[in-house]
């Protein structure tokens, strides 16, 4: 079998996929924030749950057998079950977009109904002002998220991840790309707030260390990789049921039906295996969305083609986690260790 080279995209962002935008908005005060995957067009997306204390929305939709079988955005939230609103805002502005699933065709009087599964992470005890009554600010950071989308955006304190800890660093979004040698682009964007520990014990070495490409969260090779059974360096010492939780998104150009994108996010949560130790554990609520702007037809062996997309997407997701704790940095006027603070 000949492998091909592959490399990470022009911006090294899930935005490389063609037909991918993503926009960010955060709550300084209440340390909060949100993350919208948006694409040009109604995209074929799937969902795999692998945390035992997820919070989502739309999920259910997802399922193959469902007849929605495609989505009009993908929202990553802080907030815990508030965080959910964001999702209010999102499809809010994409139906004044007249953007949706429709099933009565050029009425103008029935509006659509976007389609925009979210899911939410625990960012409630991190000492941000929460306190906002009846009106939480979710609903319009996921408005606004929704509007800035673009083609570049902030990794670290940004976004989704703006109030997220990893084990006990300070957690973040993550994002990268690679493009196969035959023209294939898969993406994957992260918020990281893991009760698992994203480094190995002792030093500063990234559990995704081998899948690094060109030094893109430290260059410090993968030499520092050793942990004794029970040692779990740095994740969080006192985690709570819920409070945690790693939510992300992983994108390809490929064409692919509602299945085969199920499959690729099974895939790709083993990118969240190789980067942070403990995984899926009771306390987090760990969620990976899948999508396909279908741009690429798979080809003749298109079996092959979804381990080897589903491989790539695990290997992008375990770099992005890395790179949104590289990036990381303290709040405003906060005393926060961050992935930069090791030696």
């Amino acid at each position: 079998m000949t492998i091909t080279t592959a490399r990470p995209g022009a911006r090294n962002l899930i935005t490389d996929v063609p037909g991918l935008r993503v926009g960010q908005a955060a709550d300084v005060s209440a340390r909060t924030g949100v993350t919208v995957v948006l694409p040009d067009e109604r995209a074929v997306a799937a969902c795999d749950v692998r945390g035992g204390g997820p919070g989502t929305r739309e999920t259910d939709a997802l399922d193959p057998h469902n007849l929605v079988d495609a989505i009009d955005a993908v929202v990553l939230s802080g907030g815990s079950v508030y965080g959910l609103a964001a999702a209010d805002g999102v499809t809010a502005w994409l139906g004044a977009q007249g953007r949706g699933y429709g099933l009565v065709a050029a009425n103008p009087a029935v509006p659509p109904s976007p389609v925009v599964p979210t899911a939410i992470l625990f960012d409630l005890a991190n000492g941000g002002d929460k306190a906002w009554g009846e009106d939480p600010p979710y609903r319009r950071l996921g408005r606004a998220a929704a509007v800035a989308a673009d083609e570049a955006f902030a990794l670290g304190t940004a976004g989704a991840g703006y109030g997220a800890m990893a084990g006990q660093l300070k957690g973040g979004t993550g994002s990268a790309s690679v493009v196969t040698a035959d023209g294939f682009t898969v993406g994957a964007v992260v918020a990281v707030n893991a009760f698992g520990s994203v480094v190995a014990p002792g030093g500063r070495t990234f559990w995704a260390a081998p899948y690094e490409q060109g030094g893109e969260f430290g260059g410090l090779g993968a030499a520092g990789l050793s942990a004794d059974p029970d040692d779990w360096g740095l994740a969080k010492a006192d985690p709570k049921a819920r409070t945690n939780t790693t939510i992300a998104c992983v994108a390809t150009d490929a064409i692919l039906t509602p299945a085969q994108a199920r499959r690729i996010a099974v895939m790709a949560q083993d990118g969240l295996a190789r980067a942070i130790r403990p995984v899926h554990a009771p306390f987090d609520g760990d969620v990976v969305f899948a999508l396909s702007t279908g741009r690429r037809p798979l080809g003749e062996r298109p079996d092959f083609q979804i381990a080897r997309l589903g491989a790539l997407a695990a290997d992008v997701l375990a770099r992005a986690v890395a790179r949104g704790v590289h990036a990381a940095t303290p709040w405003p006027d906060a005393a926060v260790r961050c992935w930069r603070d090791l030696s």
